[in-house]
């Protein structure tokens, strides 16, 4: 295996090797060797962050007309190891009166929840942590620990914030959980798996082509999860002061932060898997280390995509974001998942050169149908002018002069 093809199978069959020629049991070569791997993704993915944060930065700053980080280094690009650096150097504080277990404990699981959805990703051909049979059913799971890190951090800060910012937090990500969980269901039955390498083996089309409304209910529902604008709630400084997080300072604060970039490139990456054809290319097979680079050019271009959302779109009130999740997307990804069973189910025998096509207009058809169901109701719910054009106009009045002023004046 040469090393340019493979560089991950080359290494670890050779590190493997050594560890054989020392004598190792195989059972112990196998712990170490995932162990290693194990660190070298969460570190990875950890260091990464940094790149994601100046990136980010400076495309939110050409949307909204400024420059972004443009001091420390060329084009700014040392300004996320400054804020790195200040972060690890600034004061801890823990506040009088925190349940500390749960204080201390929410950062670090907010950044594990992330982290662990890692282990289940394809990253090409041979790179992943493990190809669980229920992979899918994994990373549904272990984004809750992410809800649990933070109602931890709100009840155990002492805070009536930050515990208001929690239970506004959770209620969210648990509301947008329901839609996102059902659209899954949907490269599902098209893979015929719930194991994420065979999902994205099984994309001869990608799903994004045969299904695009589950594509977009999954998109938006993982912004949601995020926590981003327009869906930014959880941190809406004119209500809350900082959410769940306004008690942390210092290491403990920057990894809420971390948790937040690291979540919403997984979240690209996640979706780039299921209906992008992850780490598909031409020549992919053959040279894994390409596959990679698919997977990461294509996961570029929807980190991108939600960007340009957060720097553009404007945040909904608390109300138009619950209407959003339970009146157009629950709703919507229930009737999408039926249709698809029963297309499915039907279309099983024939060509895909047939049922493919038949996918895709069934979900053309619900786009439609739904476009006009919002314009008849928000035609209804049309606000009217308050009052009426002829009302009267209030007119400043002659002062009131009693009997004796008047007299006494002449």
């Amino acid at each position: 295996m040469s090393f340019f093809r493979d560089p991950v199978v080359f290494l670890t069959q050779w590190l493997n090797g050594v560890l054989a020629g020392w004598g190792l049991p195989p059972a112990w070569v196998q712990v170490i060797s995932f162990t290693i791997g194990g660190a070298i993704l969460a570190t990875g993915a950890m260091l990464f962050v940094t790149i994601l944060i100046w990136g980010e930065r400076k495309l939110l700053g050409r949307v909204q007309d400024r420059y972004g980080p443009n001091r420390l280094g060329p084009w700014g690009i040392f300004q996320s190891f400054a804020d790195m650096l200040k972060i690890f150097i600034k004061e801890h504080i823990t506040p009088v009166g925190v349940d500390l277990i749960p204080y201390n404990l929410a950062p670090i699981l907010s950044v594990a929840a992330v982290l662990m959805v890692w282990s289940v990703i394809p990253l090409s051909m041979t790179m992943y942590g493990v190809d669980l049979s229920v992979g899918l059913l994994y990373f549904v799971a272990v984004g809750a620990l992410g809800e649990l890190g933070i109602i931890m951090a709100g009840w155990g800060s002492n805070n009536k914030y930050a515990l208001l910012g929690a239970f506004r937090a959770v209620a969210q990500l648990i509301s947008y959980e329901v839609p996102m969980v059902v659209s899954l269901l949907v490269p599902v039955m098209l893979a015929g798996s719930l194991s994420m390498n065979e999902i994205v083996k099984q994309q001869n089309i990608w799903f994004i082509f045969i299904s695009p409304l589950a594509a977009l209910i999954f998109f938006v529902t993982q912004i949601a999860e995020v926590g981003r604008a327009p869906f930014d709630l959880v941190e809406a400084e004119s209500e809350l002061v900082a959410g769940f997080n306004i008690e942390y300072s210092g290491l403990k604060f920057g990894m809420f932060f971390v948790a937040e970039f690291v979540h919403a490139f997984t979240v690209a990456l996640i979706f780039t898997t299921l209906f992008l054809g992850g780490w598909r290319g031409p020549g992919a097979e053959q040279y894994p280390l390409l596959g990679f680079i698919y997977l990461m050019l294509k996961t570029t271009i929807v980190y991108f995509i939600a960007i340009l959302m957060r720097g553009s779109l404007p945040r909904f009130r608390i109300d138009q974001m619950m209407d959003v999740n339970w009146k157009l997307l629950t709703p919507l990804s229930l009737i999408l998942i039926a249709v698809t069973a029963l297309a499915v189910k039907a279309m099983q025998p024939l060509s895909p050169w047939i049922s493919v096509p038949v996918n895709i207009v069934l979900n053309l058809i619900l786009i439609y149908l739904t476009q006009q169901l919002l314009v008849r109701y928000f035609k209804r719910r049309k606000i009217r002018e308050v009052g009426s054009r002829n009302r009267p106009v209030a007119r400043l009045e002659e002062p009131v002069t009693s009997t004796a002023e008047s007299e006494g004046s002449l």
